[in-house]
C-alpha cells in the first residue's frame, strides 16, 4: 500500500530556515489584504469528528475571516452528530454550511469528504489513517491541517514524506497540529538558540510525565458496550488511545510535541536511540496493547545525547517541558514559559495568543498570499523519533536512524478496513519482540 522513500539528512541550516518562514508568517498579521477579488471564501472539510477534530474546527474559524466548514467525516454517526452540536454552538451559523448531504459515515468517508467542494481539509482521525488520507487529500488538490501524530509506522513515514514532496509539486500547504511551532514564546527562544546565546548544545531532556488520561474514567463503560455489540474492529477504534497500530502509543500520540521541540533546537533529527518501558499500572483488557510509561536516550550528530521520558500514571508527579545545556547556558520550555539562564540570559514577557488558533491562522496566510507553508517532512521526521524510541523499548534493541527509516519494514495496518474480528495484537515485551 505504501511505497518506499529513501529518506535524506535534514541539516540545521534547513530548520533553520524553515523556522524562521514560520516566524515570519506568525508575525503577519491578519488583514483582508490576503483576499483575492471573488474568492475571499475559504471552504474546508473535517475528516474524524473526535474533539481534537471538533476543536481545531472552531480553532480554524476563530483564525481568519472567510472560513465556511461545508463537509464532515468520521468513522462512527454518533461521534459525527456530537461533533456537529458542538460546532453549532461554537462557531456562527454563516461560518457552518454542513448539511446532511455534506455528513459523510464509514471508512470511505474521508473520499467523499474530498470529493465535496472544499479548498482544504483538517484531518484529525486516529493516527494510523493519517498517511493515507494526506496522500488522497494531497492528490485531490486540497490544502492541509493535519493533526499530529502523522503516523504510526515506518511505512507510514515514508508514505507521509513523499506526500510532503507532491505538496511541493502542486503548492500545495501542509501544516501540523505541533503549535508550539507557531506559539510566540518558543519562537523567540529558539531565535535565540539558533543565534548562539548558549553556544553549542551539549545535551538535553523532554518530559511529557503526567496522570491519567481524560478518558480512562470511562474505560468500563466502554467495556461493557463491547460486550453489547461492538466488534473488535469498533471497539479497538473507539478505543484508540490504547492501540498501537491506532496511536503509535503514547510516546508517539502525545511526547511527539516535546520531541518535536528537541529536533527544532539542535536542527536535526536523532542518528540513534536506545529505549525501555513497560506497562506496570494499566494492565487490564480496557488498555488494549500500550505501555504506560517510556524513557529513551537519543543521540544527536555530534554526539549529543537527550533523556526522554514519558508517563501516564495517576497520582504520579507531573513534567510537561523541555531542557536544553550548551556551552554557555541552558534553556527551559514548556506551554507557558521559557527561559535563558547563563551568558546571555532572557525571559519572554510578550504577548502570547492562542497558538492552537495561531497555526490555523499562520496556515490560511499562506495560502492566500501564494507562499504555502509545508510542514510535512519536519512533522514526519519528529513522528518517526517517536516511533524509533518505541521501537527501541518494545524491543529492547538500539536502534539507527538510518535502518529504521530506510530498512524497516514495520507496517500495523490491520488486514481488512471493516467491522469484524481484529485480534488484539500482544503486549510487547523487551528482548522478545522482534525487530521488524
Amino acid at each position: 500500500m505504501h511505497k518506499k522513500n529513501k529518506a535524506s539528512d535534514v541539516t540545521r541550516r534547513d530548520f533553520i530556515k524553515t523556522s524562521a518562514a514560520a516566524s515570519m508568517v506568525a508575525m503577519t498579521p491578519r488583514s483582508n489584504h490576503f483576499f483575492a477579488a471573488g474568492s475571499d471564501k475559504l471552504r474546508v472539510g473535517l475528516i474524524g469528528c473526535g474533539w481534537r477534530g471538533t476543536g481545531a474546527t472552531i480553532n480554524c474559524v476563530e483564525s481568519s475571516d472567510g472560513i465556511e466548514v461545508v463537509a464532515m467525516g468520521d468513522l462512527f454517526r454518533d461521534q459525527l452528530d456530537e461533533s456537529l452540536t458542538k460546532l453549532k454552538e461554537g462557531i456562527p451559523p454563516d461560518n457552518l454550511r454542513v448539511t446532511e448531504e455534506t455528513c459523510f459515515v464509514g471508512f470511505d468517508a474521508y473520499k467523499k469528504v474530498l470529493l465535496s467542494d472544499i479548498d482544504m481539509v483538517i484531518l484529525a482521525t486516529p493516527p494510523h489513517f493519517r498517511p493515507v488520507h494526506l496522500k488522497a487529500a494531497l492528490e485531490s488538490g486540497k490544502h492541509v491541517f493535519m493533526e499530529k501524530p502523522v503516523a504510526v509506522d515506518p511505512v507510514g513515514i515514508r508514505s507521509v514524506i513523499a506526500s510532503s514532496e507532491l505538496a511541493d509539486r502542486k503548492n500545495l500547504a501542509i501544516v501540523a497540529g505541533t503549535q508550539r511551532r507557531h506559539q510566540n514564546h518558543y519562537l523567540e527562544i529558539m531565535k535565540r538558540i539558533h543565534g548562539g546565546d548558549i553556544g553549542e548544545i551539549v545535551g538535553g531532556q523532554c518530559y511529557w510525565n503526567m496522570g491519567a488520561l481524560w478518558v480512562e474514567r470511562a474505560q468500563s463503560n466502554l467495556i461493557n458496550k463491547k460486550k453489547h455489540g461492538w466488534s473488535d474492529m469498533e471497539f479497538q477504534c473507539r478505543n484508540w488511545l490504547f492501540y498501537t497500530w491506532l496511536s503509535g502509543d503514547h510516546i508517539v500520540e502525545q511526547h511527539v510535541h516535546n520531541l518535536d521541540v528537541i529536533n527544532w533546537a539542535i536542527g536535526s533529527h536523532p542518528v540513534q536511540a536506545m529505549g525501555m518501558g513497560g506497562r506496570q499500572v494499566r494492565t487490564g483488557e480496557e488498555y488494549g496493547n500500550v505501555f504506560d510509561h517510556f524513557a529513551i536516550e537519543y543521540e544527536y550528530p555530534n554526539g549529543v545525547r537527550v533523556l526522554s521520558t514519558c508517563r501516564q500514571t495517576e497520582g504520579a508527579s507531573a513534567r510537561v517541558s523541555e531542557r536544553l545545556v550548551g556551552t554557555t547556558g541552558k534553556t527551559y520550555s514548556d506551554s507557558g514559559n521559557c527561559f535563558i539562564e547563563g551568558q546571555n540570559p532572557f525571559k519572554y514577557d510578550g504577548p502570547t495568543p492562542n497558538p492552537y488558533v495561531r497555526e490555523h491562522t499562520d496556515l490560511i496566510a499562506s495560502i492566500r498570499n501564494g507562499r504555502p507553508l509545508n510542514e510535512g517532512r519536519r512533522i514526519a521526521e519528529s513522528t518517526m523519533t517517536a516511533i524509533m524510541g518505541r521501537m527501541s523499548a518494545y524491543s529492547g534493541r538500539e536502534l539507527k536512524w538510518d535502518w529504521v527509516m530506510n530498512a524497516s519494514t514495520l507496517d500495523l495496518t490491520p488486514p481488512d478496513y471493516e467491522f469484524g474480528d481484529l485480534p488484539q495484537q500482544p503486549v510487547a515485551v523487551p528482548g522478545k519482540t522482534p525487530l521488524v
